[in-house]
Parts: C-alpha cells; structure tokens; sequence
C-alpha cells in the first residue's frame, strides 16, 4: 500500500481549509513519525485543590484546534514542521477517575479536620495517590524520552500542573542545564501541599531538586503563602516578577518592552517554558481550577515568547496545565489551543535559529 510521504502531504495540504476533524490535532495531516513536535496529553487533576476538570482538558483542546486559522505572522510556516497529539491514555484516565474520587474525599476530611496522621483510611489514601503520581511522572518521562530519542519537539498539556515534572526530568538527561520560565497565578513552591508529594501546588518545588535546572523565572505570580516567599529569598536561583510588581513598574512609567528584557536577562541559554493558564488575566479562563485577580493579558505573554526567541535562547520544550473542560464552555480550550499553536511556532523557530548558530559556529 502507497503510503505519502510528508513533503507530500505538506504540498496537498491547504491550510486555507476548513480543518478536517479525521486529521490530528490542528486538522494537520500528520503522524508522530513525520512529526517534529509531539504532544503529550495527560488526563490528570487528583491533587486539584479547587475545580475539578482538568484532566478533560486535553480532548477539548484537541477539537477547539481546528478553529485556528494556521498563519501566524511571526512564523508564516508553523504547521509545516508537523504538529502530532498522542491519543489520551485510557488508563490513565480511568485512574484519575477513580483517584479523583478519593481525594476529593480526603481534601473535604483535611478542610473539616478530620484527616490527620491519627486517621489510618485518610492516610492509606494518601500513600495510595502519592504512590499513583509517582508512577504518573515515571510513565510521562519515559513517553518524553521516547520522542526525545528521535529528536521530536515534546508539549505536554494537562491536566493539573503537576502533570510535567516527568518531561522536566526526561530533558535533565538531555541537557546538561536550563532553565525554567513559569508563568503561574502561583508561586507552587510548597512542599507537599496537602500531604500530597506530586501536588500541583509543589511542582515548582519538585522541579528544583532537579540538579540540571540551573533557574527558575517566575512571572506573573499574585498568590504565594509565607514558606514560599522564604524559598524565593532564600534561593538564588528563583527570580519572582511579582504580579503587583509588574503592573506597579508600568503604572509608573515602566514599559512592558523594558521588562520583559529583564526577565529574559534572568534566564539562561536553554529555556522550558510552564505555563498554567491561571498565570493570564481570568477573563481567558475563568474556569481554571485556582483563578486569582490580575494576571497577564494574552499578547502580553506572545510578546514576551517572541523576544525570547528573538533573544537567540533556545525553547526546549513547554507545557500548558489547568485548562478546565467545562460543557458548553470552550471559551478557555479556545485560548489554551491559539497559545498551543504559537507557542509551538516560537519553539520550533527557536530550535532552528539555535541549530543554525551551532553550525556557524563549528
């Protein structure tokens, strides 16, 4: 049987079209095989601490796609690259089904007092969902890996934001050093929030045991607890563009240009970029499981991804988490798939811009 070829697909294909809905995500035409970047969907939100839904996310975003026209003037040829989604893990759906469940039972015990180190079924609970999301983290890193090993371009969207740890561990072993840029309603600096290790509310905490991640930048952060601004004192390798501080700065003349340049002043060479949706302004996702007033406006943080690339860093890979599915309300999964596809083009023009500069430069 003839099978296509991907230059071919790419001559045949018209991106003017109405998306085809029996095409991959975005309507493209292509496999994982022909792919440059793959994403990693990850039906996940035990540790939700407020809305739940998250974990359906990723299917919404999948048909919202086909919504978004394919030219982006920052990069004309995006979609040419090939752009492929991984099929939703069916067990790890039901697992969360089951999981979510559970916790939400033990997080109602803990907000009435009565879960507690004294109380055996609330703590077997507790062992039972850490144990669950260590495997979770275990089976997103070996799926990075996977793709990483032939050279693919890995996104993952969640999910809660504890979803990505296994694809931050999985470029550890890729890359001797980088850094992070988080743009989050919340620092997520505590330590196992609510018992729970792998909380979404600890990823960042987590992430910096990783010995490879040199940095973390942290932008749009408006709700952070005590503890967590002791770590961002204390740890020089946290830099905080505090929310208040960001609209403090331009309401007195500031301008968003100016510090966007000190932002990327704080990040090294190589970037992964984590991006909660909760980090924007909630009127693009007022459905997100923690909304919090303020936030960053949508061309706000194109802005600053595209001075990033422009900078001559080098995007290695994202996220998106805490997008909520809520029925007959696409609004967020509309937002989180235009942020998908751009970002998407300013990380694969950013590898290429890298790429090139190590060519010269050999």
């Amino acid at each position: 049987m003839y099978k296509e070829s991907k230059n071919t697909k790419i001559l045949k294909f018209n991106p003017n079209d109405v998306g085809n809905i029996n095409n991959n995500i975005f309507g493209l035409p292509f496999n994982s095989s022909e792919s440059d970047v793959i994403i990693i969907p990850v039906p996940w939100d035990v540790t939700t601490s407020y809305r739940q839904g998250t974990s359906k996310a990723s299917k919404e975003i999948f048909d919202a796609s086909f919504q978004i026209d394919l030219f982006d003037p920052f990069y004309k040829d995006i979609w040419k690259s090939g752009i492929s989604m991984e099929n939703v893990s069916e067990y790890w759906k039901q697992k969360n089904k089951k999981l979510r469940k559970q916790s939400a039972k033990y997080m109602k015990h803990l907000a009435e007092g009565v879960a507690n180190s004294n109380n055996s079924d609330s703590q077997k609970v507790l062992t039972t969902i850490n144990s669950e999301s260590l495997l979770l983290n275990n089976w997103v890193k070996d799926q990075s890996l996977f793709f990483l090993d032939k050279n693919k371009l890995v996104v993952i969207i969640g999910g809660d934001h504890s979803v990505p740890l296994g694809l931050m561990h999985a470029l550890a072993e890729k890359n001797n050093e980088f850094g992070i840029l988080q743009i989050d309603a919340h620092a997520d600096l505590r330590n196992a929030y609510e018992g729970f290790q792998y909380s979404h509310a600890s990823i960042m905490f987590n992430a910096l045991k990783i010995p490879q991640i040199s940095k973390l930048v942290q932008v749009g952060i408006r709700d952070y607890c005590e503890d967590e601004v002791n770590i961002i004192e204390s740890d020089q390798r946290v830099v905080t563009f505090f929310d208040r501080t960001i609209n403090k700065n331009i309401f007195e003349g500031k301008t968003w240009n100016i510090i966007c340049n000190d932002i990327i002043a704080s990040l090294p060479k190589q970037v992964y970029i984590s991006f909660d949706i909760d980090g924007l302004n909630a009127i693009y996702c007022p459905n997100t499981g923690t909304p919090v007033p303020g936030g960053l406006e949508f061309n706000q943080v194109l802005y600053l991804f595209e001075k990033i690339v422009e900078s001559g860093k080098n995007i290695i890979g994202f996220d998106i988490c805490e997008v909520n599915s809520i029925k007959d309300n696409e609004w967020d999964c509309n937002v989180a798939a235009r942020l998908l596809y751009k970002t998407i083009g300013m990380m694969v023009k950013s590898n290429q811009s890298f790429n090139n500069d190590k060519l010269t430069s050999m």
